[in-house]
């Protein structure tokens, strides 16, 4: 179903910019996997998406092999013009090089000394502006920018082959040899820079100063950016791209994708569903949560007969939910009077007309629906089979949906989470996004039972665990023993734990409903002994299939009386 999102407009948007609500959808199964935010956003970077207005932006390795390329042409076209500029050189240019060298080590010199230059400095620029790169409006932005220059075409010359850096020198040395003051600036300009002075620098500084200054400032910046995009330590870091600067060097479309690249972060900030904590981006409750909706939002358009209560009932209830539909009103009822309908009722009765007038006959109010509270303990497998078949995402969204559930529309339920492989552990929802599977081998059912019933215990109102698993229980923790035991294939101690937690549930009136992937037949037969004890419900279901299931399960066991038995897959 198509979608669309409305914010005010501040003068900052774009055409195709992405919402945060846009961002997180685009990050909500890698999240799910790993539970990383950074690490989720570099996965989006590296392979590029689509925007809102369906145009591509380019991922961080496209981008890359772009900035790549265009250094590869630009280094030949720097030679190129260093070539041709050092063999056209003429006199009167060579002259006042070397004049407005005098004059910039001059006032190097002067500073140096204490004095206060800037105003020479801006009648240096005045005469000589053409000769240096950029706009630099003091002589220290100069002096950098020209270190800059050289250290950007010392790189490019060591790039050349042997046989055009001799080219290149056999130039220089011409050029001294008709201007011998030459040599004498560049070495005291060399000081000024830090550099050593040498013959080789010459070909630098003509580089940073001449025709091919330009292509050596695209060679510098191109190179920075390729050290950010190849490095990029956060996804933040794209934030320091000079997006006008990319546009001049790679295009309109790479800039735009380079721009959408960087506000991706930016923009689950601002939406208030991450923030940098500790070091890196973690999802806020509010994030968390609307990651659950869009869960939610997914799994529902599968579960239309469940829709927000939008299905008949045998009985209509008296409870405070609102069923979606009408009834004509009863001494008894809660008067939450249906204003379209009583007036359509009054309308059909009288005619049309002005006052509109009412009866106690025409009053229509909507249904309610009898609902129990219930408290629920998602029981989630941790064990390194559940990513291995490709089980383990689904879990995951499943409970972050049914979480909220929960919370949207019974918050006065409860709903805890138990993960499980070797061991088994409490999981609070603000942690889930961020849980992954155990890089250990065993399920351990019967812990995870146990502290599941533990964490009912302190419930009221119906209680139920909702078991996702694949496979039968291998480990169990043994009374007063240090730690579990494992073994495979699973042993009769294990199984004969495992069903003695099955009895304490059922003992304690805690139905226990399973979600089985991928079925073998060792664990169709540990949960038929199961459901037998318990006479909860049973499922064999597929990932695509596994959250309609829960959720359809779930919202029919607030509106129905609980069915002992076993419901076929």
């Amino acid at each position: 179903m198509a979608r669309a999102t409305y914010s005010r407009w501040d003068g900052t948007q774009q055409v195709g910019d992405l919402t945060g609500d846009d961002v997180l959808s685009r990050l909500s199964e890698e999240l799910l996997e790993h539970g990383n935010v950074d690490q989720a956003l570099r996965r989006l970077m590296q392979r590029g998406f689509a925007d809102s207005s369906g145009r591509d932006v380019k991922g961080l390795r496209e981008m890359l092999e772009r900035v790549r390329k265009r250094r590869a042409e630009l280094g030949k076209q720097a030679f190129s013009s260093l070539q041709q500029a050092l063999s056209n050189v003429r006199p009167e240019e060579l002259a006042r090089t070397r004049q407005m060298l005098e004059a910039l080590n001059s006032l190097a010199e002067r500073r140096e000394a204490g004095e206060d230059v800037q105003a020479d400095f801006e009648a240096f620029m005045e005469r000589y502006g053409d000769l240096v790169p950029g706009h630099p409006e003091t002589l220290d932005e100069l002096l950098q920018s020209l270190a800059n220059q050289m250290a950007a075409a010392r790189a490019l010359m060591e790039s050349l082959s042997p046989e055009q850096r001799a080219k290149l020198d056999e130039l220089s040395e011409a050029l001294f040899e008709s201007d011998e003051g030459l040599l004498t600036e560049i070495g005291r300009l060399a000081a000024h820079l830090g550099t050593a002075t040498a013959m080789s620098d010459f070909p630098d500084l003509a580089m940073g100063l001449g025709p091919a200054s330009s292509a050596v400032s695209d060679l510098s910046d191109l190179g920075q950016l390729e050290q950010l995009l190849a490095g990029a330590p956060s996804p933040g870091a794209l934030a320091e791209v000079d997006i006008q600067r990319a546009r001049e060097l790679l295009g309109d479309e790479d800039a735009r994708s380079l721009d959408a690249l960087a506000r991706l972060a930016r923009q689950l900030r601002e939406s208030g569903f991450a923030e940098q904590k500790e070091g890196r981006m973690r999802l806020t409750p509010k994030g968390l949560r609307r990651l659950g909706d869009q869960a939610l939002a997914d799994m529902y358009t599968r579960l239309a007969p469940y829709r927000y209560g939008q299905h008949p009932l045998a009985q209509p209830g008296n409870g405070h939910q609102r069923a979606g539909e009408t009834k004509a009103y009863e001494w008894g009822d809660a008067f939450n009077l249906s204003i379209e309908q009583t007036l359509r009722n009054a309308l059909a009765r009288r005619g049309p007309g002005t006052p509109v007038e009412l009866s106690p006959a025409d009053f229509e109010v909507e249904r309610t629906e009898a609902l129990t509270r219930s408290a629920t303990v998602i029981m989630l497998d941790l064990s390194l089979s559940m990513p291995m078949r490709g089980n383990f995402v689904a879990a995951k969204k499943m409970a972050v949906a049914l979480h909220a559930l929960i919370s949207a529309r019974f918050p006065s339920d409860y709903l805890g989470i138990v993960g499980f492989a070797r061991y088994a552990r409490e999981i609070s929802f603000r942690d889930l996004p961020e849980v992954s599977w155990d890089y250990d081998w065993g399920t351990n059912i019967q812990h995870g039972l146990l502290l599941a019933r533990r964490l009912l215990a302190r419930q009221r109102g119906t209680k139920q665990i909702v078991m996702v698993t694949d496979g039968e229980p291998t480990a169990h923790w043994p009374a007063g023993a240090p730690g579990p035991v494992f073994a495979y294939p699973p042993t009769q101690e294990t199984v004969d734990a495992t069903l003695i937690e099955v009895a304490r549930c059922t003992r304690d009136q805690v139905r226990i409903n399973t979600f089985a992937l991928d079925a073998t037949g060792h664990l169709r037969n540990f949960v038929d002994q199961l459901t037998r004890l318990n006479k909860g419900k049973a499922f064999f279901t597929t990932p695509s299939t596994l959250g309609d299931y829960v959720l359809s399960d779930f919202l029919e066991g607030k509106r129905t009386p609980r069915r002992r038995g076993r419901r076929p897959a």
